[in-house]
């Protein structure tokens, strides 16, 4: 494989806890949606009008209960977040080996990127407010749903594309194997990681030495 001069990363189960967004961002955000909607009228409502049925917040708690993949429901999210952050209520999971990764790649010159499935506003806060302080500063660019779904290979063609390298040239890492394997086909370098020890690439990102 070619020397890596840039990382793709995950984050639910990559460089942050599952737990974190399932038990904490997932409640706080159906807490706070019906106030959070009601106080901003109407910088909400492009979104909510292409949000289906005619209980806007009925449908919304229901995407969020059952974890739906839908750009209005993470933007919305990622308002409501942006929210928790600023006051000190929430504070972004990482695990320890992820600011440390990211110091030494950032270091060696190695270009950063995230992406997922949560909103790139969302993205941006989970790292700006992490535990460990603001690792944005290392973090050169964000992709998420807005590219295309992260079980499609052309998805990571449209990233590659974006960075300006040849697919070849970029190091991609997921604990979802299907995600895994789009990265693969579409000319990426890619690891699975499992934080449980299970079969996998790897089990921690400290084992990443580019």
């Amino acid at each position: 494989m070619t020397k890596p001069k840039a990382v793709l990363l995950d984050i639910e189960g990559t460089t942050s806890s599952i737990a974190f967004v399932a038990d904490v961002l997932f409640p706080y955000a159906a807490k706070h949606l019906p106030a959070y909607i009601a106080s901003h009228c109407e910088e909400v409502a492009p979104i909510l009008a292409e949000v289906p049925g005619e209980d806007k917040i009925a449908t919304l708690l229901g995407w969020i209960a059952e974890d739906r993949k839908a750009t209005l429901l993470k933007t919305l999210q990622g308002l409501v977040w942006a929210q928790g952050y600023a006051d000190g209520t929430l504070q972004g999971h990482v695990y320890p080996d992820t600011p440390e990764a990211l110091r030494r790649w950032h270091t060696a010159g190695v270009a950063i990127h995230i992406y997922s499935s949560g909103s790139i506003a969302a993205q941006k806060l989970i790292f700006g407010h992490s535990v460990e302080g603001d690792l944005t500063p290392m973090i050169s660019g964000y992709f998420d749903t807005t590219t295309g779904p992260k079980r499609e290979a052309e998805s990571y063609t449209k990233i590659a594309a974006a960075t300006g390298m040849d697919p070849k040239e970029i190091l991609f890492v997921s604990d979802m194997r299907a995600e895994v394997e789009a990265a693969r086909a579409a000319g990426l370098g890619a690891l699975l990681i499992d934080r449980a020890g299970g079969p996998a690439d790897i089990h921690s990102l400290a084992e990443i030495r580019l």
